[in-house]
């Protein structure tokens, strides 16, 4: 297995592979279980988490990592080659798919204590999404995320909108719809001339309508054309989990990128270069910078846009408004979720296990809903993170949950060969929002897509 390991991800760095499993359990069956995750934001809950835990658990203590998003893939990758991975980590649906492929994930229906997850207990559709094509589950689910528009209300009422006029908007690929009239007035130059005004000048902009978070190949545009594509009908695959056919063939994906790559050639939204290539300034900085007024981003980013300070150090306020119509005559959102997996190289996986239905439990998902940093997977930790955003925050996220109320989402794609598709597909989407390469161009990265499976088969 490591081999296959070392060959399918030998670009990733092995160095620092961080706590090594040494006397991680003793021979009455306690010790540590070594856990780990990507979000600082989320680690204070967590500890607490641990901390009652370890209460009920005499003998069981757990030690939590946190690591950087891409260190974190990076040390998770090196410690499954060199037997030095965690009991338990964070798991994504982008990755795990292909780590069921590896095995380097305990199945945890064969594990007592995670043997009786119940798909009921969790918002519909999240447990389903972490079970492999074997019917077997290798995750328990802790949290989801949808998407929304953040804004800055200050750059609304300087273009003569309020935060209502954003609830009704829509869009359309032939003209943009509500949704590009407002984008473009919320577009200003450096001489302060509207997006929609005569003598613009969209080579020189100093605030654009709709901020940008890069071309989205390596996510499936979830934070930037994922709503708009979503809302016009599309899907990403025939089928979801564990589709094989793709659809970015289609006439209603196409004439969405080029509609939406087309606000960035009209000025509206800031160029491939301007936020930074491959390694992009982020919406947030975006908004908090000026440079965009308004921004889609995932509810995972709500405390990061709260936390936001202006030129002065005062506090931004920002405000949170639901995706637009689309053609399809609903709004539309990504729905993703994440959770946690037992590694096959824990040394003791019972007890892992252990933790894992413990942090999908009632107890730990209300922690995490009460430091109000995402959306616990149960329903009832989901009320009180609104409840601690309304009441601690006075910020209203219900943009973000009434797409699952309303069942407008659709789920993020679950395939195999995802290491695969992400090569392939970046590059092209980079290629499309630079405007070297047509929309049309990515009709070829289907049919290679398509071809990953015909190979497998």
């Amino acid at each position: 297995m490591r081999l296959k390991l070392a060959f399918l991800m030998s670009a990733v760095l092995a160095a620092g592979c961080g706590w090594s499993g040494a006397d991680a359990t003793t021979e009455s069956g306690g010790g540590t279980i070594e856990y780990w995750l990507w979000d600082s934001g989320q680690q204070p809950g967590y500890q607490k988490c641990a901390d009652s835990f370890a209460k009920q658990n005499p003998g069981l203590n757990v030690h939590i990592s946190q690591y950087g998003w891409d260190v974190y893939w990076s040390k998770l990758t090196a410690g499954f080659i060199a037997d030095t991975a965690p009991d338990v980590f964070t798991d994504h649906l982008a990755k795990f798919a292909q780590f069921v492929d590896l095995g380097v994930l305990r199945p945890l229906d064969e594990l007592a204590p995670t043997a009786d997850i119940n798909d009921g207990d969790y918002q519909e559709g999240l447990a389903e999404l972490w079970k492999g094509q074997d019917g077997k589950r290798y995750g328990s689910p802790k949290d989801w995320d949808t998407i929304a528009m953040f804004y800055n209300p200050g750059a609304l009422r300087a273009a003569g909108f309020s935060p209502d006029d954003l609830s009704d908007l829509s869009w359309n690929p032939r003209d943009g719809g509500t949704f590009e009239k407002m984008i473009a007035h919320l577009t200003v130059d450096k001489n302060g001339v509207r997006g929609d005004e005569p003598g613009f000048d969209k080579n020189n902009v100093s605030q654009y309508g709709l901020g940008s978070d890069g071309a989205g190949g390596g996510g499936w545009g979830q934070t930037q054309w994922s709503a708009f594509a979503g809302s016009a009908g599309w899907q990403v695959t025939d089928r979801n989990p564990w589709g094989t056919r793709f659809n970015l063939d289609q006439p209603a994906f196409q004439d969405t990128l080029t509609w939406y790559f087309g606000l960035a050639r009209k000025g509206y939204m800031p160029s491939f270069a301007e936020i930074g290539g491959n390694n992009p300034v982020g919406p947030d900085k975006q908004i908090q910078s000026g440079l965009a007024a308004i921004a889609l981003d995932g509810s995972w980013k709500i405390s990061t846009f709260q936390n936001l300070t202006d030129t002065s150090g005062q506090k931004l306020k920002v405000g949170i408004a639901p995706t637009p119509i689309g053609p399809s005559g609903k709004r539309a959102s990504m729905f993703n979720g994440l959770a946690d997996s037992v590694t096959s190289l824990s040394k003791q996986p019972d007890n892992a296990a252990k933790w894992v239905k413990f942090m999908s439990g009632e107890e730990c998902q209300n922690i995490i809903g009460e430091s109000g940093i995402v959306f616990p997977a149960r329903p009832s930790g989901t009320e009180k993170a609104i409840a601690f955003n309304k009441d601690k925050r006075q910020l209203d996220v219900t943009p973000f949950t009434d797409q699952v109320k309303d069942k407008t989402t659709f789920l993020f794609p679950v395939t195999t060969n995802a290491a695969d598709i992400t090569a392939l597909l970046q590059p092209r989407m980079d290629a499309v929002y630079i405007g070297e390469s047509p929309v049309s161009s990515l009709t070829t990265v289907n049919d290679q897509l398509n071809d990953l499976f015909k190979v497998a088969q």
